[in-house]
């Protein structure tokens, strides 16, 4: 058991390390090409932060471990609003920008909502089982794509056509962005594999793993951006990093596997899970809206859903 324990420690920090490695090096070649700075954020950046979950989600789904699969997307998505928002706005209220009131936030509550739905079969028809089928994996897809085309047009209309900021050589930048790679794949196989282990030694289920130790570990580079970003004063970066994280999560950690790997057609995830997951993102929807930013206040109510969630989390495993 104390292996089991090791290695997965070992391969959270070689899956984080990895995908901190990874961003610097995509965003240096990026840079190298003169991309502008939001495409940068907004895409590679987004990307590296969610690496570790779509390794850990590939890797599950290659090993038949659905659930893994899913408590991971579902318990990370929940983690980023309620622990790392919560968090970040004990530091320091958090300001959301008008644009990301009126645009990234509503296409996130969709997309979670969209996930959820496809989720639910058998809350339509009682005689379906829940699955989550190729079709949904493509259904996904389509709208993340449409989600890309819109940072895209976005990026374009907002284009730096100066770049104070100085970037590795293009050939440290690939070397780096393998490295980072290799990295997220030889931790994410470490992580699925000892967790696995860890929940037959104790007798939990790998769902639970999935939606506490995984999901926890795979959110730490999003708690570690958003906190320093706070800190900083720049809760834009802390706002757009979890709420690229979460968009990113469904598309390309969920929409991307299923669509080329095949569906998953036992699920245990139950309600709560699903019901908790979809009412964070209203939440901060709902909070972001009413005066363009998330409170001391707010982000402990973030913090209460989330330490009586994960209560029941644990003592239903």
């Amino acid at each position: 058991m104390i292996t089991y324990i090791l290695l997965l420690v070992v391969g959270f920090v070689i899956l984080i390390k990895g995908a901190d490695v990874f961003v610097d090096g995509a965003s240096s070649v990026a840079g190298n090409f003169r991309v502008s700075k939001m495409l940068i954020g907004l895409t590679i950046v987004a990307f590296g932060t969610s690496a570790p979950e779509f390794a850990v989600s590939v890797k599950s789904l290659m090993n038949g471990s659905g659930d893994m699969v899913l408590g991971n997307v579902i318990g990370s998505n929940i983690l980023n609003i309620l622990l790392i928002l919560g968090v970040s706005s004990m530091f320091h209220s958090l300001k959301v920008k008008d644009n990301t009131v009126k645009k990234e936030l509503p296409i996130t509550l969709l997309m979670t909502a969209i996930f959820t739905v496809l989720l639910s079969d058998k809350l339509f028809d009682k005689g379906f089982n829940n699955t989550f089928t190729r079709s949904d994996g493509i259904v996904i897809l389509l709208f993340f794509l449409v989600f890309i085309y819109y940072l895209i047009k976005m990026a374009r209309n907002k284009i730096d056509k100066k770049q104070d900021e100085k970037y590795m050589s293009m050939k440290k930048a690939i070397i780096f962005t393998i490295l980072g790679l290799v990295a997220i794949i030889v931790g994410s196989n470490l992580v699925v594999e000892n967790a696995s282990g860890l929940a037959r030694i104790i007798g939990v289920s790998e769902k639970m793993i999935a939606l506490t130790v995984i999901a926890l570990g795979t959110s730490l580079p999003e708690l570690v951006t958003s906190v320093t970003a706070t800190r900083k004063g720049e809760y834009d970066i802390a706002i757009g990093n979890v709420v690229g994280s979460n968009i990113f999560n469904i598309g390309m950690v969920i929409g991307i596997p299923i669509a080329l790997l095949g569906g998953i057609q036992q699920i245990s995830i139950n309600y709560i899970d699903l019901t908790t997951m979809i009412a964070s993102a209203l939440l901060l929807f709902i909070f972001s809206y009413n005066d363009k930013k998330i409170s001391k206040y707010e982000g402990s109510v973030f913090l209460i859903i989330f330490l009586v969630y994960y209560g029941y989390v644990i003592y239903r495993g």
